[in-house]
Protein backbone atom coordinates (compact mmCIF):
# COMPACT_ATOMS: atom_id res chain seq x y z
CA UNK A 1 0.00 0.00 0.00
CA UNK A 2 1.26 3.53 -0.62
CA UNK A 3 2.81 5.52 2.22
CA UNK A 4 2.16 9.22 2.83
CA UNK A 5 3.93 11.85 4.88
CA UNK A 6 2.27 14.62 6.88
CA UNK A 7 4.19 17.66 8.10
CA UNK A 8 3.22 20.82 9.96
CA UNK A 9 2.06 24.11 8.45
CA UNK A 10 3.09 26.44 11.26
CA UNK A 11 2.32 30.14 10.90
CA UNK A 12 5.51 31.19 12.72
CA UNK A 13 8.92 29.74 13.57
CA UNK A 14 8.30 29.10 17.27
CA UNK A 15 8.43 25.63 18.82
CA UNK A 16 8.74 23.95 22.21
CA UNK A 17 12.47 24.71 22.11
CA UNK A 18 12.56 28.18 20.54
CA UNK A 19 10.54 31.37 20.95
CA UNK A 20 9.06 32.74 17.74
CA UNK A 21 10.97 35.57 16.13
CA UNK A 22 8.00 37.55 14.79
CA UNK A 23 4.22 37.77 14.73
CA UNK A 24 1.89 34.84 15.41
CA UNK A 25 0.98 34.89 11.72
CA UNK A 26 4.14 35.43 9.70
CA UNK A 27 2.94 35.23 6.11
CA UNK A 28 6.38 34.86 4.53
CA UNK A 29 7.48 32.15 6.96
CA UNK A 30 4.21 30.24 6.54
CA UNK A 31 4.76 30.11 2.79
CA UNK A 32 8.46 29.23 3.10
CA UNK A 33 7.70 26.33 5.42
CA UNK A 34 4.90 24.99 3.25
CA UNK A 35 7.06 25.29 0.13
CA UNK A 36 9.88 23.41 1.87
CA UNK A 37 7.45 20.53 2.43
CA UNK A 38 6.24 20.59 -1.17
CA UNK A 39 9.80 20.70 -2.52
CA UNK A 40 11.11 17.87 -0.35
CA UNK A 41 8.71 15.01 -0.86
CA UNK A 42 5.99 15.57 1.74
CA UNK A 43 2.38 14.82 0.78
CA UNK A 44 0.44 17.18 3.03
CA UNK A 45 0.74 19.57 5.95
CA UNK A 46 -1.47 20.10 9.00
CA UNK A 47 -2.89 23.50 9.84
CA UNK A 48 -3.43 23.03 13.57
CA UNK A 49 -5.99 24.74 15.79
CA UNK A 50 -5.51 26.59 19.09
CA UNK A 51 -7.94 28.81 20.94
CA UNK A 52 -5.76 31.91 20.61
CA UNK A 53 -3.81 30.96 17.49
CA UNK A 54 -4.26 32.40 13.98
CA UNK A 55 -7.34 31.03 12.22
CA UNK A 56 -6.15 28.04 10.18
CA UNK A 57 -8.78 28.33 7.43
CA UNK A 58 -7.56 31.54 5.75
CA UNK A 59 -3.96 30.47 6.35
CA UNK A 60 -4.73 27.22 4.52
CA UNK A 61 -6.42 29.12 1.68
CA UNK A 62 -3.33 31.34 1.39
CA UNK A 63 -1.05 28.32 0.99
CA UNK A 64 -3.42 26.40 -1.28
CA UNK A 65 -3.59 29.32 -3.70
CA UNK A 66 0.21 29.54 -3.97
CA UNK A 67 1.36 25.93 -4.13
CA UNK A 68 0.50 23.33 -6.74
CA UNK A 69 0.84 19.87 -5.20
CA UNK A 70 0.92 20.05 -1.41
CA UNK A 71 -2.23 18.70 0.22
CA UNK A 72 -3.79 20.31 3.28
CA UNK A 73 -5.15 18.83 6.50
CA UNK A 74 -7.24 21.49 8.21
CA UNK A 75 -7.91 21.10 11.94
CA UNK A 76 -11.35 22.21 13.11
CA UNK A 77 -13.17 22.25 16.45
CA UNK A 78 -16.95 21.85 16.16
CA UNK A 79 -17.58 24.32 18.99
CA UNK A 80 -16.29 27.30 16.97
CA UNK A 81 -18.83 27.37 14.12
CA UNK A 82 -22.18 25.94 13.07
CA UNK A 83 -21.88 22.90 10.76
CA UNK A 84 -23.76 24.61 7.91
CA UNK A 85 -21.16 27.39 7.89
CA UNK A 86 -18.23 25.00 8.31
CA UNK A 87 -19.34 22.73 5.45
CA UNK A 88 -19.39 25.72 3.07
CA UNK A 89 -15.98 26.87 4.28
CA UNK A 90 -14.48 23.43 3.71
CA UNK A 91 -16.08 23.07 0.27
CA UNK A 92 -14.74 26.49 -0.73
CA UNK A 93 -11.25 25.51 0.46
CA UNK A 94 -11.45 22.30 -1.51
CA UNK A 95 -12.29 24.41 -4.57
CA UNK A 96 -9.40 26.81 -3.93
CA UNK A 97 -6.98 23.89 -3.52
CA UNK A 98 -8.44 21.98 -6.50
CA UNK A 99 -9.27 18.95 -4.41
CA UNK A 100 -6.34 18.90 -1.97
CA UNK A 101 -8.23 19.32 1.32
CA UNK A 102 -8.88 16.94 4.21
CA UNK A 103 -10.50 18.03 7.49
CA UNK A 104 -9.35 16.93 10.94
CA UNK A 105 -12.19 17.21 13.47
CA UNK A 106 -11.05 17.90 17.05
CA UNK A 107 -13.44 16.99 19.86
CA UNK A 108 -11.26 18.65 22.50
CA UNK A 109 -9.57 16.89 25.40
CA UNK A 110 -9.07 19.76 27.84
CA UNK A 111 -11.99 21.51 29.53
CA UNK A 112 -10.02 24.68 30.20
CA UNK A 113 -8.87 25.02 26.58
CA UNK A 114 -12.41 24.39 25.32
CA UNK A 115 -13.77 26.92 27.81
CA UNK A 116 -11.55 29.64 26.40
CA UNK A 117 -13.98 29.82 23.50
CA UNK A 118 -17.15 29.26 25.45
CA UNK A 119 -17.46 25.47 25.15
CA UNK A 120 -18.90 24.14 28.42
CA UNK A 121 -19.95 20.63 27.36
CA UNK A 122 -18.54 17.57 29.10
CA UNK A 123 -16.14 15.31 27.24
CA UNK A 124 -18.83 12.71 26.49
CA UNK A 125 -21.17 15.42 25.28
CA UNK A 126 -18.41 16.78 23.04
CA UNK A 127 -17.94 13.39 21.40
CA UNK A 128 -21.68 13.11 20.74
CA UNK A 129 -21.65 16.60 19.26
CA UNK A 130 -18.65 15.81 17.03
CA UNK A 131 -20.34 12.71 15.59
CA UNK A 132 -23.48 14.70 14.83
CA UNK A 133 -21.39 17.53 13.37
CA UNK A 134 -19.42 15.28 11.02
CA UNK A 135 -22.58 13.60 9.76
CA UNK A 136 -24.16 16.98 9.01
CA UNK A 137 -21.07 18.23 7.19
CA UNK A 138 -20.91 15.08 5.06
CA UNK A 139 -24.60 15.40 4.19
CA UNK A 140 -24.21 19.05 3.19
CA UNK A 141 -21.24 18.12 0.99
CA UNK A 142 -23.27 15.48 -0.86
CA UNK A 143 -26.89 16.73 -0.85
CA UNK A 144 -28.20 19.00 -3.58
CA UNK A 145 -31.74 19.35 -2.23
CA UNK A 146 -32.80 21.37 0.85
CA UNK A 147 -33.13 19.33 4.04
CA UNK A 148 -34.05 19.75 7.71
CA UNK A 149 -32.06 18.54 10.69
CA UNK A 150 -33.36 17.96 14.22
CA UNK A 151 -30.57 16.59 16.37
CA UNK A 152 -29.31 16.64 19.92
CA UNK A 153 -26.97 19.59 19.33
CA UNK A 154 -28.05 21.16 16.02
CA UNK A 155 -31.34 22.15 14.45
CA UNK A 156 -31.96 23.86 11.13
CA UNK A 157 -34.51 23.84 8.33
CA UNK A 158 -34.54 23.92 4.53
CA UNK A 159 -30.77 24.20 4.14
CA UNK A 160 -28.86 23.50 0.94
CA UNK A 161 -25.38 24.66 0.02
CA UNK A 162 -24.48 26.18 -3.32
CA UNK A 163 -20.81 25.21 -3.09
CA UNK A 164 -19.64 21.61 -3.24
CA UNK A 165 -16.19 20.02 -2.90
CA UNK A 166 -14.10 19.03 -5.89
CA UNK A 167 -13.47 15.64 -4.30
CA UNK A 168 -16.22 13.07 -4.65
CA UNK A 169 -18.07 11.99 -2.69
CA UNK A 170 -16.33 14.37 -0.27
CA UNK A 171 -12.93 15.30 1.22
CA UNK A 172 -11.42 12.88 3.69
CA UNK A 173 -12.49 13.20 7.31
CA UNK A 174 -9.69 12.82 9.85
CA UNK A 175 -10.18 12.08 13.56
CA UNK A 176 -8.01 11.24 16.57
CA UNK A 177 -8.10 10.12 20.17
CA UNK A 178 -7.18 7.27 22.48
CA UNK A 179 -10.30 6.73 24.59
CA UNK A 180 -13.15 4.26 23.97
CA UNK A 181 -15.40 7.21 23.07
CA UNK A 182 -12.83 8.39 20.52
CA UNK A 183 -12.48 4.93 18.97
CA UNK A 184 -16.27 4.67 18.67
CA UNK A 185 -16.68 8.09 17.04
CA UNK A 186 -13.68 7.85 14.73
CA UNK A 187 -14.26 4.22 13.91
CA UNK A 188 -17.75 5.11 12.74
CA UNK A 189 -17.06 8.36 10.87
CA UNK A 190 -13.39 8.81 9.95
CA UNK A 191 -11.56 8.11 6.72
CA UNK A 192 -8.26 8.63 8.56
CA UNK A 193 -7.68 7.80 12.23
CA UNK A 194 -4.80 9.65 13.91
CA UNK A 195 -2.69 8.34 16.77
CA UNK A 196 0.28 9.77 18.64
CA UNK A 197 3.46 7.75 18.47
CA UNK A 198 3.58 4.99 21.07
CA UNK A 199 5.56 1.73 21.32
CA UNK A 200 4.76 -0.77 18.58
CA UNK A 201 2.82 -3.11 20.87
CA UNK A 202 0.55 -0.35 22.17
CA UNK A 203 0.08 1.09 18.68
CA UNK A 204 -1.04 -2.33 17.46
CA UNK A 205 -3.57 -2.49 20.30
CA UNK A 206 -4.98 0.91 19.35
CA UNK A 207 -5.24 -0.08 15.67
CA UNK A 208 -7.24 -3.14 16.66
CA UNK A 209 -9.51 -0.98 18.84
CA UNK A 210 -10.19 1.33 15.88
CA UNK A 211 -10.89 -1.62 13.59
CA UNK A 212 -13.27 -3.14 16.13
CA UNK A 213 -15.12 0.18 16.48
CA UNK A 214 -15.45 0.47 12.71
CA UNK A 215 -16.81 -3.06 12.50
CA UNK A 216 -19.27 -2.37 15.32
CA UNK A 217 -20.47 0.66 13.36
CA UNK A 218 -21.26 -1.58 10.38
CA UNK A 219 -18.28 -0.61 8.22
CA UNK A 220 -16.65 -3.22 6.02
CA UNK A 221 -13.38 -1.25 5.89
CA UNK A 222 -11.96 0.77 8.76
CA UNK A 223 -10.15 4.11 8.57
CA UNK A 224 -6.60 4.44 7.32
CA UNK A 225 -4.17 4.82 10.24
CA UNK A 226 -1.87 7.79 10.83
CA UNK A 227 0.80 7.92 13.56
CA UNK A 228 2.74 11.04 14.62
CA UNK A 229 6.32 11.44 15.88
CA UNK A 230 8.96 14.07 16.60
CA UNK A 231 12.05 12.95 14.62
CA UNK A 232 15.49 13.87 15.91
CA UNK A 233 18.05 12.89 13.28
CA UNK A 234 21.78 13.40 12.75
CA UNK A 235 24.53 11.83 10.60
CA UNK A 236 25.63 9.43 13.38
CA UNK A 237 23.85 7.76 16.30
CA UNK A 238 26.09 9.57 18.79
CA UNK A 239 25.29 12.97 17.30
CA UNK A 240 21.58 12.15 17.19
CA UNK A 241 21.48 11.29 20.89
CA UNK A 242 23.48 14.40 21.79
CA UNK A 243 20.92 16.41 19.81
CA UNK A 244 18.06 14.61 21.58
CA UNK A 245 19.38 15.49 25.04
CA UNK A 246 19.94 19.12 24.01
CA UNK A 247 16.37 19.22 22.73
CA UNK A 248 14.88 17.96 26.00
CA UNK A 249 16.95 20.43 28.00
CA UNK A 250 15.71 23.29 25.81
CA UNK A 251 12.08 22.16 26.30
CA UNK A 252 12.54 22.04 30.08
CA UNK A 253 14.21 25.45 30.21
CA UNK A 254 11.41 27.10 28.26
CA UNK A 255 8.74 25.57 30.47
CA UNK A 256 10.57 26.39 33.70
CA UNK A 257 11.05 30.00 32.60
CA UNK A 258 7.30 30.36 32.01
CA UNK A 259 7.68 31.00 28.27
CA UNK A 260 5.27 28.19 27.36
CA UNK A 261 1.57 28.65 28.09
CA UNK A 262 0.19 25.88 30.31
CA UNK A 263 -3.32 24.57 30.68
CA UNK A 264 -4.74 25.20 34.15
CA UNK A 265 -4.96 21.52 35.08
CA UNK A 266 -2.28 19.68 36.99
CA UNK A 267 -2.65 16.49 34.99
CA UNK A 268 -3.87 16.07 31.41
CA UNK A 269 -7.53 15.21 31.00
CA UNK A 270 -7.32 13.53 27.61
CA UNK A 271 -6.56 9.83 27.32
CA UNK A 272 -3.84 10.31 24.70
CA UNK A 273 -1.68 12.50 26.95
CA UNK A 274 -2.31 10.23 29.92
CA UNK A 275 -1.06 7.29 27.85
CA UNK A 276 2.09 9.19 26.81
CA UNK A 277 2.91 10.05 30.42
CA UNK A 278 2.36 6.46 31.56
CA UNK A 279 4.61 5.17 28.77
CA UNK A 280 7.32 7.70 29.70
CA UNK A 281 7.12 6.71 33.36
CA UNK A 282 7.56 3.06 32.40
CA UNK A 283 10.70 3.66 30.35
CA UNK A 284 12.71 6.06 28.19
CA UNK A 285 13.46 3.88 25.15
CA UNK A 286 11.27 1.46 23.24
CA UNK A 287 11.66 -0.65 20.14
CA UNK A 288 14.14 0.58 17.54
CA UNK A 289 14.22 4.33 18.17
CA UNK A 290 11.23 5.57 20.21
CA UNK A 291 12.28 7.96 23.00
CA UNK A 292 9.87 9.31 25.61
CA UNK A 293 11.65 12.14 27.53
CA UNK A 294 10.39 14.70 25.01
CA UNK A 295 6.83 13.68 25.91
CA UNK A 296 7.61 13.70 29.62
CA UNK A 297 9.15 17.17 29.39
CA UNK A 298 5.98 18.60 27.84
CA UNK A 299 3.59 16.83 30.21
CA UNK A 300 2.36 14.58 27.41
CA UNK A 301 1.33 17.53 25.30
CA UNK A 302 0.17 16.40 21.87
CA UNK A 303 2.50 14.73 19.42
CA UNK A 304 5.62 14.55 21.60
CA UNK A 305 7.33 11.14 21.52
CA UNK A 306 10.56 11.23 19.51
CA UNK A 307 12.28 8.90 17.08
CA UNK A 308 16.03 9.32 17.54
CA UNK A 309 18.88 8.19 15.31
CA UNK A 310 20.45 8.41 11.90
CA UNK A 311 18.13 8.79 8.90
CA UNK A 312 18.52 5.06 8.29
CA UNK A 313 17.53 4.18 11.87
CA UNK A 314 14.53 6.50 11.87
CA UNK A 315 13.43 5.24 8.45
CA UNK A 316 13.54 1.64 9.67
CA UNK A 317 11.59 2.60 12.78
CA UNK A 318 8.90 4.18 10.60
CA UNK A 319 8.79 1.03 8.49
CA UNK A 320 8.11 -0.97 11.64
CA UNK A 321 4.91 1.06 12.03
CA UNK A 322 4.12 0.66 8.34
CA UNK A 323 4.29 -3.10 8.86
CA UNK A 324 1.61 -2.76 11.56
CA UNK A 325 -0.75 -1.19 9.02
CA UNK A 326 0.15 2.49 9.39
CA UNK A 327 0.30 4.18 5.99
CA UNK A 328 0.30 7.88 6.95
CA UNK A 329 3.38 8.98 8.88
CA UNK A 330 3.27 12.35 10.60
CA UNK A 331 6.56 14.01 11.54
CA UNK A 332 7.46 17.41 12.96
CA UNK A 333 10.88 18.50 14.16
CA UNK A 334 11.77 21.22 16.63
CA UNK A 335 13.51 23.41 14.05
CA UNK A 336 10.41 23.44 11.86
CA UNK A 337 11.95 24.59 8.59
CA UNK A 338 15.35 22.95 8.85
CA UNK A 339 13.97 19.65 10.09
CA UNK A 340 11.31 19.57 7.36
CA UNK A 341 14.06 19.87 4.76
CA UNK A 342 16.38 17.33 6.41
CA UNK A 343 13.63 14.77 6.97
CA UNK A 344 12.43 15.22 3.40
CA UNK A 345 15.91 14.82 1.96
CA UNK A 346 17.23 12.00 4.12
CA UNK A 347 14.34 9.96 5.58
CA UNK A 348 11.35 10.11 3.22
CA UNK A 349 13.24 8.66 0.19
CA UNK A 350 14.48 5.71 2.27
CA UNK A 351 10.98 4.87 3.48
CA UNK A 352 9.39 5.25 0.04
CA UNK A 353 12.06 3.07 -1.58
CA UNK A 354 11.58 0.28 0.93
CA UNK A 355 7.78 0.46 0.75
CA UNK A 356 7.95 0.20 -3.04
CA UNK A 357 10.15 -2.90 -2.72
CA UNK A 358 7.79 -4.52 -0.26
CA UNK A 359 4.76 -3.75 -2.37
CA UNK A 360 6.46 -5.19 -5.46
CA UNK A 361 7.38 -8.37 -3.58
CA UNK A 362 3.82 -8.78 -2.32
CA UNK A 363 2.40 -8.23 -5.79
CA UNK A 364 4.78 -10.84 -7.18
CA UNK A 365 3.62 -13.37 -4.58
CA UNK A 366 0.04 -12.99 -5.80
CA UNK A 367 -3.48 -12.06 -4.69
CA UNK A 368 -3.51 -14.24 -1.57
CA UNK A 369 -0.61 -12.30 -0.08
CA UNK A 370 -2.22 -8.96 -0.90
CA UNK A 371 -5.48 -10.10 0.70
CA UNK A 372 -3.66 -11.18 3.85
CA UNK A 373 -1.91 -7.80 4.15
CA UNK A 374 -5.25 -6.03 3.91
CA UNK A 375 -6.82 -7.99 6.76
Amino acid sequence: MPVEFLGIAATNDGSETTARSGAAFDKEYTLRLARAHEDHGWDRVLFAYGSGSPDPSPAAAYIASRLDRLQILLAHRPNVSYPTFAAKTFATLDRISEGRLAVHFITGGNDHEQGREGDTLTKDERYARTREYIRIVKKIWTTHDPFDHEGEHYRFHDFVSDVFPVQQPHPNVSFGGSSPAAYAAGGAEADIYCLWGEPLEKTAEQIEAVKAAAKAAGRTEGPRIQVAFRPIIAPTEELAWEKAHRTVEAIRQRRESGLVRHHHSRAPENAGSQRLIAIAEAGERYDRALWTPTAAATGGAGNSNALVGTPETVAQALLDYYDLGVDILSARGYDLLGDAVDFGRHVIPLVREEVAKRDAERAARGPQTLAAVGE
